[in-house]
């Protein structure tokens, strides 16, 4: 396992920081401008990208992109509720994606306001359909900004030091523990169960409140 993981770690490091920063950070803005999200989830990306962080410096390069990226693209999905929320709601891409979920994120909203914002930054689906239902709400976009940019920086700070810590790791063990690779994907495993079975509950605790 060691070899694998040796190779695929060195592939991911062996981009330029530059360019593997700049896709993270591109990836990132799709997420939520255009519905990418909805597709491939950000959090994969982002923990790919982070697997190849060689130094302090590069890490919080990148994370300084992802930060940026997640805001630009939640302002554009802001914006695009806007000024053409009702269109993307009644396109093909909005049928597809479901009017109870066009419902339940108006109603989050509704229900939980700035806090409903900070939070859909940990929650699929509604990550992507927030921004877009916060800006055809009329909620101004100053305090938009104010709750998803700490939310933003959460998220960000959270997946890029755990996955480049975790990789890290692995690479000073690898060359005198055979079991490393096994404790790398463990970490990542277990980390990515965490996340999996937080956004769970979150997001039934919400479900819950919001039918009551």
């Amino acid at each position: 396992m060691n070899d694998v993981l040796t190779w695929l770690l060195d592939a991911v490091q062996s981009v330029d920081p530059v360019l593997r920063t700049g896709l993270a950070a591109l990836a990132i803005l799709l997420e939520t401008s255009v519905l990418i999200g909805l597709i491939v989830p950000g959090d994969t990306i982002v923990i790919v990208a982070a697997t190849g962080v060689s130094s302090p410096l590069e890490g919080l390069g990148l994370g300084a992109a992802l930060v940026a990226g997640a805001i630009g693209g939640e302002s554009i999905g802001f914006a695009l509720g806007r000024w053409l929320g009702p269109r993307i709601r009644g396109s093909w891409v909005g049928r597809r994606i479901g009017e109870h979920n066009w419902a339940r994120a108006e109603r989050y909203l509704r229900r939980r306001g700035g806090l409903a914002i900070f939070l859909s930054r940990f929650l699929p689906v509604l990550h992507s359909l927030v921004p877009l239902t916060v800006g055809m709400s009329g909620y101004s976009y100053r305090r938009f900004i104010a709750w998803t940019l700490p939310a933003c920086v959460l998220w960000t700070a959270l997946y890029v030091s755990i996955a480049a810590g975790a990789a890290h790791s692995y690479r000073e063990l690898s060359d005198s523990a055979h079991y490393a690779g096994y404790i790398f994907v463990g970490v990542i495993v277990l980390f990515a169960v965490g996340v999996f079975a937080a956004k769970k509950i979150i997001g039934r605790i919400e479900r819950r409140h919001m039918h009551d």
